[in-house]
Formats: C-alpha cells, structure tokens, sequence
C-alpha cells in the first residue's frame, strides 16, 4: 500500500475527546505538507518520527489551541491513522494485552492478566473497521469479502490475526488479534507459580533422556509458552525442526530450522499444510521434532516420527485432561487418509508417546500446569497413565485469587530404569515405585 493511501485511508475513531474531529483535518494538512517520495524511502521508524515533526510545527503554526495532553494525543492519533492500525495502535503496544478482540465496530475487548476486559475506544464506523481490516489482510496478500469471510493471517511483528465478517459475522466484522508471546524459561514459569522446582527437575530429566513430550491444555492454557520454555532444555549441537501454523516459538539453541504453513493464496492455490511440513521434516535429518499444534491428519505423521528414530520430540494439542489427550491424539490420527484400525492407533500412541503435560487456566486467570503424567502402557495395551505430579488447589478466598500445592508421585520403575539407562537420574522428591503404584496409575478414562 502506498504511503498516500495508508494516510488516506480510514476515518478516526468517534466519542470521548473533543480533538476527535480534528484527526480528519489534520491528516489532510499532513499529506499536504509532506514529500511523498522523500517518506517511502525512510525507515518505519524514522518516518514516524518525522510525521509527528511535521503535524507538531502545523499544530503550532495553524492552531487550535489544545492542552499539552490534547495535543500530543491528536498528534499520536493522526498518525497512528496514516501509519499503523489507528485505535488499535496503542493496544499493540501495551505489553500487557495478551489478546484484542474486536466485536464490531462498536465494541473492543482485551485479555490481560487472564481477565478479559472492555477497553474505552471505538471505530468511528463499519466503514473504518473494514479498512483496518483489509491494510492487516493486504500484508500478507490475502483478501476478505464476501466471498472469502475468513482469514487467519499474521501481523509482520507475529501478531496472529484473524477475521470474520458478515454474513457470517452477524454483530459485523469481528477482528481477533493474539499477541506474540513472551519466550518465559522455566525458572519464571515456576515465578509465576505455574510449576515448581521439583517439577523442573523431573522435566528437565525427561527431555534431556529424549522422552516425547506432548503438552496438553485448553485454548489460552499457555501451552505454547510451556513447550518454548521446554525447548530450551534440549541439549545444543541438535538438530531441531519447528513446525508450527503461525511461528512463535522462540528457540535459542543454535541448529535450529523454523518451518511455517501457508494458507492458499487468492486463488485457492498454494497451501501448504502442517501435515506437509511434518512429511518433509523427515527427509532433513532431525534429532528432535517440535510440532506447534497438531490438530489433523499430521498427527499420524507425527506419531510415526516419534516411534521410529526421532525420540525427544515435543508437541501440543487441544484437550482437558491427560486420558482427553491420548483420545484426541487417537481421534486426530484418525483423520488422516490412510485408515488405520482405531487399535493399531492406539499401539502406535503407547509406542511414541512419553509424557503428557497437562495446562489448565485456573478461574483468577492464572496459568499452571495441572498434573504430569507419564505413559506407562506399552504394545497392545489400554493406556495406562501414571500421575508423578499434581496441581492441588484449596478452596478459593473471597480474593478469588487460586493458591494451592504441587504434589509429586513415584515414577514407575520401567521409566526410571529408561531415565538411568539414558544417565539421567529420578529427583528424590518422586521416588521410585514397582508398578503398578496404585495412587498413581489409572486406565485412560477412568478415575
């Protein structure tokens, strides 16, 4: 888009301050004021810095006379306008927002601290939405209208984006925005309370023997967060392949390949798909796998990686519990086209899978890692599931802030004898039990 475009483009946002009526004004003073060519050719933010040169000498110069407050706010808005994504700006800046939701023109809600919230600000029409929409669809080449309503996309600086608009948007164009994550280690993870040192210990353990790990929670659980804090614990000189729809994964080892998948482009054409990814991540020599999400006919693939040679393998996937994450995992294998009996599936579960780690968001917003729990089925067994960790929450307080224990369990003697084999050892705090311990392993499904 051009620079002439992007200042022309939408219309501010309406109510609440009485230099709102001015931002139209203005931008039309500033593109008369400005060299066009002279800007395309700056840096971002150098050109932002010389916008708000240039409107700060037409303000004083032309007036009106505003309160210092008043003026740096017309100033930031004008060129929040021409330059970024208008009342939405300030929004992306504010590392707190973890997530935007816009629900209509008229209505903006953010998540910060886990707590969704209303926020103050508005799109001035239907009109200006549906621009802001269309400038974050155009960066990434892809169009919303009515013949294509939905679109994911993602923002240059990793926002992920997507879009619904009407028809089947019937409160109107519904814009949704999921900031980057932070990259936390796990030593600020056990800060914010999500897991504890022992626990850090017993996973540090595991990856470093090469267990599969899957990361299990509900949406907005922090599995994302857990499996790059996780990832950090691979030992450096691996080779690791990223696999991810939208990339946010953070890694800091130095042999590290980022694949990403690629929705069709305007014509229906070029897809590349998660599964395809995975395909091809076999054929490039990986010493560990990490999935982002798997939610498909990938997961078969994945499954498959992880029982034959590329042991150490990290992913995630939507559920509610460990045993939901073993039946998902059964589920999503399932739809892939090779029709594999539902049994041998779940051979092929027990033979790649280790160790689920199960997420939860606790009602004051706050994120923890519920229970740890280690496979210990083996062939054609039913999944038999082996707890060595457990979140025990406390009756909430009239603060409504959840507090509680992390409780550990003995480790089944057949992984402990895995984890010594790989010169690993058990933390003391989860002891050693001869299977079956019966406080710590349960059938898939039951309790």
């Amino acid at each position: 888009m051009s620079l002439r475009a992007r200042i022309t483009a939408p219309e501010p946002a309406a109510g609440g301050r009485e230099s709102d009526h001015l931002v139209p004004v203005y931008r039309a003073k500033l593109l008369e004021e400005i060299d066009l060519a002279e800007m395309s050719a700056l840096a971002a933010s150098e050109r932002r810095t010389r916008l708000e040169r240039v409107l700060g000498h037409i303000i004083s110069r032309e007036g009106p006379v505003l309160s210092t407050a008043e003026r740096d706010r017309l100033i930031r808005r004008v060129v929040d306008e021409a330059l970024g994504l208008g009342v939405l700006e300030p929004l992306l800046e504010d590392p707190s927002i973890t997530e935007i939701m816009v629900n209509g023109p008229d209505q903006i809600f953010i998540e910060r601290a886990g707590r969704v919230e209303p926020v103050p600000v508005r799109f001035a029409s239907n009109e200006q939405l549906m621009q802001t929409i269309e400038r974050i669809v155009s960066t990434v080449n892809r169009r919303v209208d009515e013949s294509n309503p939905m679109v994911d996309a993602r923002l240059p600086s990793g926002e992920r984006v997507n879009v619904i608009i009407p028809p089947l948007a019937l409160n109107g164009a519904t814009l949704t925005i999921r900031r980057f994550p932070r990259a936390y280690t796990l030593t600020e993870l056990i800060g914010m309370g999500t897991l504890d040192e022992r626990m850090l210990m017993l996973l540090s353990a595991l990856v470093r023997a090469k267990f599969n790990v899957v990361v299990s929670g509900p949406t907005g659980s922090g599995k994302t967060t857990l499996l790059n804090a996780l990832s950090g614990l691979i030992p450096e000189g691996e080779r690791i392949i990223t696999v991810e729809d939208a990339a946010e994964l953070q890694l800091q080892q130095a042999h590290v390949i980022r694949l990403e998948s690629r929705p069709p482009n305007v014509e229906g054409k070029g897809r590349i798909t998660i599964r395809d990814l995975v395909r091809n991540s076999l054929r490039m020599r990986p010493d560990r796998i990490i999935v982002g999400e798997v939610r498909g006919g990938e997961t078969l693939d994945m499954l498959q990686a992880m029982s034959t040679g590329h042991d150490g393998s990290l992913a995630t996937v939507h559920a509610n519990s460990a045993e939901d994450a073993l039946m998902r995992l059964q589920t999503l294998a399932s739809m892939s086209e090779v029709k594999v009996p539902y049994e041998a599936l779940r051979d092929q579960i027990n033979s790649a899978v280790d160790c689920v780690i199960q997420l939860t968001r606790q009602a004051d917003g706050s994120r923890r890692v519920a229970e740890v729990a280690l496979l210990d089925s083996h062939g054609h067994e039913d999944y038999r599931l082996a707890t060595v960790s457990r979140f025990e929450a406390l009756p909430v307080d009239a603060d409504r802030i959840v507090r509680g224990g992390f409780r550990c369990f003995p480790v089944p003697e057949r992984v402990a004898d895995r984890l010594r084999l790989a010169g690993e050892s058990v933390p003391p705090a989860f002891g050693v039990a001869a299977f079956p311990a019966e406080l710590t392993v349960r059938e898939a499904g039951q309790r």
